[in-house]
């Protein structure tokens, strides 16, 4: 049996909902996604983190209880795997087949967290979530070791930007808890991550379903000496390095009346302050901020996340997908880059053919002007191929800018040809450099 210790969730627990609220508003907000192959216990490991973390209300439980009882694969036990997999398909199959995003916290840190599938049909989704994660959970079952799919979602997860990756290798009281099994595990991921990029792997070994090494350190794993799971996730250092530039793309020009003109949108990167000269990124308009407003009142300073409005001391032509930047510090521009995506699209993408590129708030017109080749998620390998499916150059219709990322971006393309309602993530994958020029950074598009 896994013994268990007082949590640390009960301390200094406000007394008021005031009190709460002031709590809860300092609090560091992580995003991670859980992935991996079929069958891993993806959903039953977030269901125990749930559970664990006491972040289910009583009806919550009482539901979970009787839908264990009509849907469980455990028996008489509780199927904590219920509290994501909430489709009736999802129940009736026993998989994840949408993502699903639960939001929990503790006493340091706020969790949304997205259960992805595992199934390679659902690929897409499982990049969904991917894509606006800090950190991934990917899952192995440690009766089975690291398997095509668990390559291929440690592949996209580092295509999608995320630099830190727990692997979790889930169901060690299958194992009997055995040392050697995690350790050959390990080595094996590790073998094959090398060449992705992460700036941190940790291996866990865990079972979701005991609830060993999830909240509390398990007496069955005396031989590991690393964090437990939650201990982790409330620990990693995940924030981006602090930046000297200014990134603020327009989302909407908010004018309620002849006397306001302000540009909202978030702060991507770097703190805008009042009295900053900025420009224009595209046409080259310089203007100094004059006030950052928002709703609890004006600000001296915004910073990176914060979502503002900006008002200029002069009156400058800029609408939605403008971007602005330090006069001093603008941003490179191109009309031309490779990326690496992944092709989530069943018509394959064609050379010359038009697609829409997102770009923060704006879409842009792009073309497929060569394919290089596509990557086996197995050996990373490069092969030969006509059509787009991993690697091409992009040529925009015309010179657009791009932001170096961590490396890495993400973008979006979709086929003009698609009416409003199919609208979707077509394409998603991450620019690598632009083909003009003398740049020797990596760029790419929000």
């Amino acid at each position: 049996m896994r013994t268990k210790s007082s949590s640390k969730q009960q301390d200094a627990v406000p007394n008021t909902i005031a009190a709460f609220l002031a709590q809860q508003q300092k609090l560091e907000l992580l995003r991670f996604i859980t992935c991996g192959s079929v069958d891993d216990g993806k959903s039953t490991l977030i269901g125990r983190l749930l559970w664990e973390s006491k972040q289910l209300f009583e009806d919550q439980l009482a539901s979970l209880k009787q839908d264990s009882k009509k849907f469980g694969t455990q028996g008489d036990d509780i199927d904590y795997a219920l509290l994501v997999d909430g489709l009736a398909a999802e129940r009736e199959q026993g998989i994840t087949i949408d993502v699903a995003y639960r939001f929990f916290a503790t006493d340091k840190r706020k969790f949304i967290v997205a259960d992805t599938p595992g199934h390679e049909q659902y690929t897409r989704n499982m990049i969904t979530g991917a894509s606006t994660a800090d950190v991934a959970v990917i899952l192995v079952d440690a009766t089975q070791g690291v398997l095509t799919q668990t390559r291929r979602h440690a592949y996209l997860v580092s295509l999608m930007g995320i630099r830190h990756v727990v692997l979790a290798i889930n169901k060690m009281d299958r194992a009997d808890y055995g040392a050697g099994v995690f350790e050959q595990i390990r080595e094996d991921f590790k073998a094959f991550a090398q060449s992705l990029g992460f700036e941190s792997m940790t291996a866990i070994p865990v079972s979701a379903l005991k609830g060993d090494n999830i909240i509390d350190r398990s007496p069955q794993t005396p031989w590991y000496a690393g964090p437990t799971l939650m201990g982790y996730l409330e620990t990693v250092d995940f924030g981006q390095p602090a930046s000297d530039r200014m990134v603020f793309p327009v989302q909407w020009v908010n004018r309620p009346d002849s006397g306001f003109r302000g540009f909202a949108g978030t702060l991507v990167e770097g703190s805008a302050k009042v009295g900053d000269t900025i420009r224009i990124n595209a046409s080259g308009q310089i203007a100094t901020i004059a006030e950052i407003v928002t709703m609890d009142g004006s600000l001296a300073t915004a910073q990176q996340g914060q979502a503002v409005t900006l008002t200029l001391d002069k009156e400058i032509d800029a609408s939605r997908g403008d971007v602005m930047t330090l006069v001093q510090k603008p941003l490179e521009m191109t009309d031309q880059f490779e990326a690496t995506i992944v092709w989530m699209n069943e018509e394959e993408g064609l050379i010359g053919r038009n697609y829409d590129l997102k770009l923060a708030t704006q879409w842009a017109s792009a073309s497929i002007t060569s394919i290089k080749h596509k990557v086996d998620v197995n050996t990373l390998d490069s092969v030969v191929t006509r059509c787009a499916k991993i690697a091409f150059y992009i040529n925009y219709g015309r010179r657009e800018w791009l932001r170096p990322i961590k490396d890495t971006t993400f973008l979006m393309l979709r086929g003009r040809c698609l009416s409003r309602d199919c609208w979707g993530v077509k394409a998603s994958g991450a620019a690598s450099h632009t083909t003009t020029g003398d740049l020797s950074m990596r760029y790419a598009g929000f």
